[in-house]
């Protein structure tokens, strides 16, 4: 990865070629992506835009004849957050503007793309009357806006999740050429303001009141607690210098029991706001 992206930062040529191949290619669109984002970071939003355009002709390409949304919407968020970041240094404010980004996202998505919806649906429909045939038979049509709706929601989120994973490597693919180990300290520094966090729960409450998808709204107002509470971690194994197996039975749980460990993470984003954990614990000596 080191040498993919020293090679795109030769000139616009190499990383005007590698961001639209990446881009055209099924399921390696997400490198295209953090390419452009690693222009932006670099370079600034006027250089970014120059190659995000290459990348942007596959990515219409893949909306507009594939019924592929995904690509453009992740290639949108990741230009906007590492536009954002490169401006304010605020992973805070970045992940904001992300999430604004996807809530709109998300609502265009039903107007735009409800084929794709519907296919998506269908598709849930089915695993779900083969895995309980009894409760389908029994609900019947009362299921389908349901599914419906968590589809509505579920897409748009799982845009947002990826563009954040995306930014998140191009900021480290910057700081690995250019400031080495800095992503590595800001991330693990990084913390919700507490009004920041005070809105992003008090959207979570609304949601089902608000007249909006109620999944929709909550990954855009959960997933900033979500990064924050997984630098929180992050940031407690590096200043107790422990073991990277500690992550890595983190990341194992992340997966198995992802609902469970994804609200204590919130929480306990919610409560760094206010009390900021790092400030707190003191630092593995030499000893340690």
């Amino acid at each position: 990865m080191r040498a993919l992206a020293q090679y795109v930062m030769r000139g616009p040529l190499q990383a005007g070629g590698v961001a639209a191949l990446a881009t055209a290619v099924p399921y390696l669109s997400w490198i295209g992506a953090a390419v452009v984002g690693l222009v932006v970071l670099r370079l600034g939003p006027v250089q970014g835009l120059n190659v995000g355009l290459w990348a942007l002709l596959p990515a219409i390409g893949w909306a507009w004849f594939g019924n592929e949304p995904s690509v453009i919407a992740v290639l949108l968020l990741v230009f906007t957050m590492a536009a954002v970041l490169r401006g304010t240094v605020s992973w805070e404010r970045s992940l904001l503007a992300g999430s604004s980004l996807g809530l709109v996202i998300g609502l265009a998505l039903p107007l735009f793309f409800s084929g794709m919806l519907a296919a998506v649906t269908e598709a849930f429909l089915g695993i779900y009357q083969w895995a309980y045939p009894d409760m389908a038979a029994q609900l019947g049509e009362e299921f389908r806006p349901a599914i419906r709706s968590m589809v509505e929601g579920l897409m748009p989120g799982s845009y947002l999740s990826m563009a954040v994973a995306v930014t998140m490597l191009a900021r480290y693919w910057q700081a690995v050429l250019y400031n080495p180990g800095g992503f590595g300290r800001e991330f693990h520094g990084f913390r919700l303001s507490k009004g920041v966090a005070a809105l992003c729960v008090l959207l979570l409450i609304v949601a089902p009141m608000a007249g909006v998808n109620p999944l929709l709204l909550g990954w855009v107002a959960g997933l900033p607690l979500l990064v924050a509470g997984i630098a929180l971690v992050h940031g407690v194994v590096g200043l107790k210098k422990a073991s990277n197996l500690w992550l890595v039975v983190f990341y194992a749980l992340l997966v198995v029991q992802g609902f469970t460990i994804s609200l204590l993470l919130m929480l306990l984003a919610i409560v760094d706001s206010w009390l900021d954990i790092r400030r707190r614990i003191r630092p593995a000596g030499p000893a340690e």
